[in-house]
């Protein structure tokens, strides 16, 4: 497969399909040892390209956007995956914005830390090194396209995408523009590769190379995590799903309260980060559920409960079991009064996918112990769930949130896709 930008000029030759796999690594290896020694300026003058080429290309890329919408309403893809696939001016001019945030950034490639002198002279320090080659399986969000992208050539290293099959055509164009700004720089063109087919076989060879890839980066449902959990040879930075708390303390201040768990849960019904259950100390129930489920019953949103929150929201459906569990990316809000921050923190720990949880509070005690003693990747006071997003952080923007324990945790960014290497000096020390 050839892939063109909108002139019709080919941008890459011989972008393989599902069985080019082994091209497509061997491509990504010799280009990683070429971006493993790129320049910090010819990295940042590829983001750049690459935003520029996004604003004089919107219509173009919208009208490949459309192709993906239309079809994915004929295969009635639900509400919160259509929402992640549609590409908007402004959700344009949010990947620009990230490109240029990114490329402003500091180089990480090459920076030392923790030097010391031995007795005998020797320096030894630590340097930070790409990973090499990354693949990266998504679904349903083209905006993972650039965000990737970006922030695996700006840590040094190549990268195989492979984009779900509902956003095919806005990946392919998206590709093509990554290229360009590839080729405005003097860089690889084999740094970026979109995978140029819908064949789900391509994934199940994408995630066994390990002599061509370094790690997998999922982004998707429970269902490809799963399947990539348990087939991948090469190592996963994952997380399985968002399943978000919030905890209103009894010292929390009610007002307070109400914006935040509002914004949590309707920012964006579709992002992991949504609130998907709120806890609230008994103490205060009553004052703030009902004008709280006011709010969101104005907003559609459908509240399910345990009994004592029944007893207060009679409107509310009974919660089960499976409502503990859920992460509903949808207009769904399952509630539960609990009698004190160890039983808030005793039914996070039960339920939670360790991804973003956040307690409301007036009280620094309960406040700190919240933060250390709940066991998530991000942990909030007084901030609503949905900040969990690289580029909220400041990190420009995020290939995926890890709940992984070890390597990277949380929003990964440019550090996340690093390592570490002992580098050591001397002067012709001997070892005795």
């Amino acid at each position: 497969m050839t892939l063109q930008n909108y002139s019709g000029n080919t941008i890459a030759e011989n972008a393989p399909d599902a069985s080019d796999m082994n091209l497509l690594g061997k491509q990504a290896r010799l280009a990683a040892r070429q971006m493993r020694i790129a320049s910090g300026q010819a990295k940042a003058q590829a983001l750049r390209a690459m935003a520029s080429r996004l604003h004089d290309q919107k219509e173009q890329l919208k009208a490949e956007n459309a192709r993906d919408l239309a079809q994915a309403q004929i295969n009635q893809l639900a509400p919160a995956l259509l929402d992640r696939l549609t590409l908007t001016d402004k959700s344009i001019d949010i990947m620009a914005t990230g490109l240029l945030q990114i490329a402003d950034m500091p180089d990480p490639i090459g920076s030392q830390n923790g030097i010391t002198i031995r007795p005998n002279g020797m320096r030894v320090s630590q340097m930070r090194v790409p990973l090499g080659v990354i693949g990266i399986i998504y679904e349903s969000r083209p905006n993972v396209t650039i965000d990737a992208a970006a922030l695996c050539l700006k840590s040094g290293n190549a990268t195989i995408l492979r984009g779900g099959s509902e956003a095919f055509h806005s990946n392919i164009a998206l590709g093509a523009i990554i290229q360009q700004g590839l080729a405005d720089a003097g860089l690889p063109p084999h740094a970026v590769q979109v995978v140029g087919t819908t064949d789900r076989a391509a994934v199940g060879q994408l995630i066994t190379m390990t002599e061509f890839i370094d790690v997998i980066v999922p982004r998707g449902g429970k269902g490809l995590i799963a399947r990539l959990s348990a087939e991948a040879k090469v190592p996963l930075i994952k997380h399985l799903d968002g399943n978000c708390h919030i905890y209103v303390d009894e010292a929390a201040d009610l007002d307070k309260a109400h914006d935040i768990a509002v914004n949590a849960k309707t920012y964006r019904y579709g992002i992991c980060g949504a609130m998907e259950t709120l806890l609230v100390h008994a103490s205060i129930a009553a004052q703030l559920l009902p004008r709280l489920a006011q709010t969101l019953t104005e907003k559609g949103v459908e509240l399910r409960g345990c009994d004592r929150t029944r007893s207060i929201l009679p409107q509310a459906l009974c919660a089960t079991e499976e409502d503990w569990k859920t992460e509903y990316l949808a207009p769904i809000l399952a509630i539960r009064v609990v009698d004190s921050l160890d039983a808030a923190m005793d039914h996070i720990a039960l339920y939670s996918s360790e991804h973003t949880e956040s307690i409301v509070t007036e009280n620094l005690q309960a406040a700190t112990r919240f933060q250390r003693e709940v066991d998530s990747s991000s942990v909030y006071v007084n901030l609503p769930t949905c900040f969990a997003d690289g580029f909220e952080y400041g990190l420009g923007a995020e290939i995926g949130i890890s709940t992984n324990r070890l390597h990277a945790r949380g929003p990964v960014g440019l550090e996340g896709l690093t390592t570490m290497k002992w580098v050591l000096a001397g002067d012709g020390q001997l070892r005795g």
